[in-house]
């Protein structure tokens, strides 16, 4: 088994370094793409010591498209059997990889997500992503008959080959809404696993907002509805 770990990352000098050696800590077989999607900082200047020592694949968009384009990047060059999504912040934990993956290597499930509100010992940075976050989920269930308690979550877990059957249109923050309607429309059922969580504001660099909440509806009921 191999774990294929994307990480999507824009203008993420102040965490970049400490994310990957949390990463490259945890003791799994596996493989790390960072996709820098047009970062105007010094990211791909702290990139570069990991990319020499073949630590990382490194991939970079001369313009930033959003994150989901970077995640349709890393899929193309994945070679993993399982694959996990982690943002390139320091809000999510690497030490969870094992109990996310564990369902998938089991063959007991193809999806997996990491759930924040299932971990009641978690803080939530503005009530407004508690209460969006909490919506859309509701949103989400109700539209795929799910029973999702964190939808938008970064820590989205998936065999490789079911991931790379799924056809993406994503360009930004809509990977997730996307990712779980197709999924859904497939008969599959998501499984959820508490994970660790510690949120950074938006002076720390927190670059989701209201904006990205609204699309992510907008996204669940199109490929509810429409497409």
């Amino acid at each position: 088994m191999k774990l294929s770990v994307i990480i999507p990352t824009y203008n993420e000098s102040a965490t970049i370094e400490t994310l990957l050696k949390k990463v490259l800590a945890v003791p799994i077989h596996k493989e790390i793409i960072v996709v820098d999607d047009g970062s105007q900082d010094n990211t791909a200047l702290l990139l570069k010591p990991f990319v020499d020592a073949k630590s990382v694949k490194y991939f970079r968009h001369e313009k930033n498209q959003g994150k989901g384009s970077a995640i349709k990047t890393a899929i193309r060059h994945l070679t993993g059997n399982v694959v996990i999504i982690q943002d390139a912040d320091l809000e999510y934990d690497p030490e969870d990889y094992n109990k996310l993956i564990d369902p998938i290597i089991q063959q007991k499930a193809q999806v997996v997500y990491g759930s924040r509100f299932l971990n009641k010992s978690n803080k939530h940075s503005y009530m407004r992503f508690y209460l969006g976050g909490i919506f859309v989920s509701f949103i989400a269930n109700i539209l795929y008959h799910q029973k999702l308690t964190d939808e938008p979550t970064c820590y989205k877990v998936f065999d490789a080959a079911f991931l790379k059957s799924i056809p993406l249109k994503c360009e930004r923050f809509e990977f997730c809404p996307e990712i779980t309607a197709k999924i859904a429309k497939k008969g599959i059922r998501i499984r959820e696993i508490p994970i660790n969580y510690y949120p950074r504001s938006i002076k720390e660099g927190k670059k989701i907002n209201w904006k990205d909440g609204l699309e992510a509806i907008w996204t669940l009921i199109k490929y509810r509805f429409i497409e």
